[in-house]
């Protein structure tokens, strides 16, 4: 004899499994695939745009030139105030019981954009504990004008320099 029965047995599975030493990858792979799924479809896409905003400048007086519209839009509890620094309230828009007249701002606005075009920079003066929806529809107002002309939808160009600061009391 050549060696005991489990030598023989163990010799014979050897035999059949020599060859078979390659890595099974495939179980793996599939893993993969679905993770990779799983990470693209529960990602967050999230779209974000950033609004560039100027701070006023504080100019000495004597350097300022010859007096000329410096718009600034007074957001308060009660309403909506469009003033010109040098000479005061222009127009006021009351809060309703809905929130802020936007719409009656930026007509408002557009008729101050047509008498002086040059002009590109406004100022949106804040009240404490003024919402954020509130500031960004308030500055869309002052940027942009979407409106009726000649019976077509129109949309324009208001002051797209919007600065921010505090309302005075």
């Amino acid at each position: 004899m050549s060696g005991s029965r489990i030598a023989r047995r163990q010799a014979r599975s050897h035999a059949r499994r020599r060859g078979r030493n390659d890595l099974n990858i495939v179980p793996m792979l599939d893993v993969m695939v679905i993770l990779i799924f799983f990470l693209i479809f529960t990602a967050v896409f999230s779209k974000t745009r950033i609004l560039e905003l100027n701070l006023p400048a504080n100019v000495p007086q004597e350097l300022l030139p010859i007096k000329t519209l410096e718009l600034e839009i007074i957001v308060r509890p009660t309403g909506l105030e469009v003033a010109d620094r040098n000479s005061g309230l222009l127009q006021a828009f009351p809060a309703t019981a809905g929130g802020y007249d936007y719409h009656s701002l930026s007509d408002y606005l557009a008729r101050v954009k047509a008498r002086f075009p040059e002009k590109k920079d406004a100022t949106v003066l804040l009240e404490a504990d003024v919402p954020y929806d509130t500031i960004v529809q308030v500055m869309d107002a002052v940027r942009i004008y979407e409106g009726m002309q000649d019976g077509q939808p129109a949309r324009g160009e208001l002051f797209p320099l919007v600065s921010l600061g505090d309302a005075p009391k």
